[in-house]
C-alpha cells in the first residue's frame, strides 16, 4: 500500500481538498487497494476542526464531502507515509525541519511541492492559500490541486507500475499525462 499525506499550514483549507479529490482519483482510477491518503498541518491552529466552511461548499460543488478533521503533522508521519506532499514552500521547509529533527526518518526524494506536477504552471511554485480570500480563490485552489493531483497519480501509477483494478469504471482508461 502507497500512502501519501498532503500538507498545508492550518490543515482546513488547500491539504483537505487534495486529500479529497485525491482520493476520488485513486478511487476512479480502481486503485483504492494500493493508495491510501491522508492530510495534515504544521500548525496547530486548528486541530480537530473540520475543513473551513468554504472549503467545504467549494468542494460540494465538484461533488466531494469532506469529514476531515484538522491534525498537526507529527514525527510519525515522516514513518508512516511514503509520500509528503506540500501544499507551499514554507510548509516543504516544515517538513524538512521535522525530519531533521526526527533524526532522518523520511527521504526528501519523497517529499515535494505539488505544484511541481502542474502541467499548466511551472514557475509558480505554490498552492495559493484560500483563507483570507473569496470564493473565486477557493474554485482556483480547487483547480490546480485537481490537476496536480491527477499528474501526481500518473507519477504513481507510473513510478509503482500500478495495475487499477478490475472492476473499477475507470479501470479500463488510462491516465492523462
Amino acid at each position: 500500500m502507497i500512502s501519501v499525506l498532503f500538507v498545508c499550514l492550518g490543515n482546513i483549507c488547500r491539504s483537505p481538498v487534495a486529500e479529497g479529490v485525491f482520493r476520488m482519483l485513486v478511487e476512479e482510477h480502481g486503485l483504492s487497494s494500493q493508495i491510501t491518503c491522508d492530510s495534515a498541518g504544521t500548525s496547530s491552529y486548528h486541530i480537530g476542526d473540520l475543513p473551513d466552511r468554504r472549503t467545504r461548499e467549494n468542494a460540494l460543488e465538484h461533488g466531494l464531502t469532506l469529514t476531515h478533521r484538522a491534525r498537526r503533522m507529527t514525527g510519525e508521519d515522516l514513518a508512516q507515509f511514503d509520500y509528503l506532499v506540500a501544499m507551499d514552500e514554507a510548509n516543504f521547509e516544515a517538513i524538512q525541519n521535522l525530519s531533521h529533527r526526527s533524526l532522518g526518518l523520511y527521504s526528501d526524494e519523497n517529499t515535494f511541492l505539488l505544484r511541481e506536477f502542474d502541467p499548466v504552471v511551472n514557475d509558480e511554485p505554490s498552492v495559493p492559500d484560500p483563507y483570507y480570500e473569496d470564493a473565486e480563490v477557493f474554485e482556483q485552489v480547487y483547480q490546480i490541486v485537481h490537476r496536480c493531483c491527477l499528474q501526481f497519480l500518473t507519477y504513481l501509477i507510473e513510478r509503482h507500475e500500478l495495475i487499477p483494478a478490475n472492476d473499477s469504471p475507470s479501470a479500463s482508461t488510462s491516465v492523462r499525462k
